[in-house]
């Protein structure tokens, strides 16, 4: 029992030593709107307009709307939107998509190349 309770701490320290921040509608719309994002091998714009323009070696135009206190996007010709929570990092200047799975997105705000 005691092992499993130690676990449970050492897991829970190291996730508050990260220190992210999940953000609300308002700060999501602030987090993204006209900012540029460099992920490991991709990066990405969010433009005021609701576009938003992917790159991973080929560019990708979609579109990003805030609902619910998720980020959420859509990729035409595919109709469907895809939500995901939007966590902040304690030092400003990473952001983590999490989806409905669990998959996990992360991001550092960057200048356009």
């Amino acid at each position: 029992m005691w092992r499993g309770t130690l676990v449970l701490l050492i897991w829970a320290g190291a996730v508050a030593a990260q220190d992210w921040r999940k953000l609300d509608s308002s700060e999501i719309a602030a987090a993204l709107t006209s900012r540029h994002i460099q992920y490991e091998n991709a990066q990405q714009d969010f433009f005021a307009s609701g576009k938003t323009l992917y790159d991973a070696g080929k560019p990708s135009w979609g579109y990003w709307r805030v609902q619910g206190d998720q980020f959420c996007s859509q990729w035409p010709p595919n109709g469907d939107w895809s939500c995901y929570d939007l966590f902040k990092s304690s030092d400003g200047q990473k952001l983590r998509f999490i989806g409905f799975g669990g998959d996990v997105s992360e991001g550092t705000y960057t200048n356009r190349n």
